[in-house]
């Protein structure tokens, strides 16, 4: 959906997950002058649509944030979006995490969730995931949140409404680990590039990591390793349009060394600036055990 009005005007429904990252998104959008309103009652939507969209008054870019603070009324929003539909251009930009990560979030802040302020948080996630699922079935744009800095989040945003990009709703986060460690819980793919040549044995290099340039000329020295990396970029891009289509929303590539430290480092570096070059989604690097 184009989501403009007469007068070049936008309006744009923030919603999603509690601790996914609304306010942040809301306060980027102030910055970038938008007229943002938080958690207005759902009676008052239409009305506060025609307000703003049919006055002569040019407000320019409108953000509405809904979440699920609206309680019981949440119940009548669909019925007010399809009203709103018949008349109004909008868009509707619903912001998504993990569990995993959103009870991390609520535990870092110390914050009680809206549905469950006395109980358990994975509990009121799972209530909340329910009631809010009519919205993110019916949004335009969806922000997997999970392996995002407060950054990345606001570059993704900024390609929707700044860059009005053709934007996929496909975040892909690359990780290195070590087995030795674990396998990350999270992760889509795994690929195991222990068969390299491992750094770990040279004296010299034993103690540097994958993002030295010394470990790295000494992996890639390797006609295999060239080979993988050109297989796996050619999967990887293979399958990112596909899942794209499937309305997967977050994608987490694993690669795997003993530690975590030299291989893996460098495979995740190299295939990262490969996907940077080659596609317009939003790419993130991490390293889980590069200081083990």
């Amino acid at each position: 959906m184009e989501g403009r009005n007469e007068m070049g005007k936008r309006f744009v429904i923030v919603t999603g997950m509690s601790g996914a990252g609304k306010s942040t998104v809301l306060r980027f959008l102030e910055d970038v002058q938008y007229f943002c309103v938080d958690n207005l009652p759902v009676p008052l939507i239409l009305k506060f649509a025609e307000l703003s969209l049919d006055t002569k008054e040019d407000k320019g870019k409108i953000a509405l944030g809904i979440d699920i603070r609206s309680g019981q009324a949440l119940n009548e929003l669909a019925d007010v979006l399809d009203k709103m539909k018949d008349k109004y251009k909008y868009e509707i930009l619903f912001l998504d995490a993990n569990d995993e990560t959103l009870v991390k979030r609520f535990k870092e802040t110390r914050r009680a969730h809206p549905l469950s302020p006395e109980g358990r948080v994975d509990e009121g996630i799972n209530a909340e995931r329910n009631r809010m699922e009519f919205l993110k079935e019916r949004a335009d744009y969806i922000v997997d949140t999970s392996h995002m800095l407060t950054r990345e989040l606001k570059q993704e945003v900024e390609k929707i409404v700044i860059c009005n990009k053709d934007y996929k709703n496909l975040y892909v986060t690359v990780l290195s680990f070590g087995f030795k460690y674990g396998i990350p819980a999270d992760a889509d793919l795994i690929f195991d590039v222990r068969f390299m040549p491992n750094p770990y044995y040279v004296d010299t290099l034993k103690h540097k990591t994958g993002d030295d340039v010394e470990v790295q000329k000494f992996v890639m020295n390797s006609e295999i390793s060239w080979q993988f990396l050109d297989k796996l970029t050619d999967l990887v891009s293979f399958l990112i349009p596909n899942y794209i289509k499937e309305g997967k929303t977050q994608l987490v590539i694993g690669i795997g060394c003993t530690g975590g430290k030299h291989r893996s480092v460098t495979i995740v570096n190299e295939l990262y600036d490969q996907l940077k070059k080659s596609s317009d989604i939003g790419v993130n690097i991490e390293h889980r055990d590069i200081n083990r």
